[in-house]
């Protein structure tokens, strides 16, 4: 039973990290230079640096909070054998 409640945190903490992600890129594709939303979409830390450069805090801090998540998750996950 344990095991099936990391697995699940794991997954809805990558499902929310995904939308936070996307979330990010669309409101830095509303905001000139548009090329960073390709560069973040593309390389996921970038996002997170443009979207704190561009004062996109809530975003960032829920990026960076399900990002924990998942991490941790993924270390019981893998330790918890």
């Amino acid at each position: 039973m344990k095991d099936m409640i990391i697995v699940g945190v794991c997954v809805v903490a990558f499902a929310f990290l995904v939308t936070v992600h996307v979330w990010i890129v669309a409101g830095l594709a509303r905001r000139p230079p548009r090329w960073r939303a390709l560069a973040g979409l593309v390389v996921p830390p970038l996002a997170l640096w443009f979207a704190l450069q561009e004062r996109m805090r809530r975003r960032a801090t829920l990026w960076i909070g399900f990002a924990v998540v998942y991490l941790v998750s993924l270390v019981l996950m893998y330790t918890a054998r």
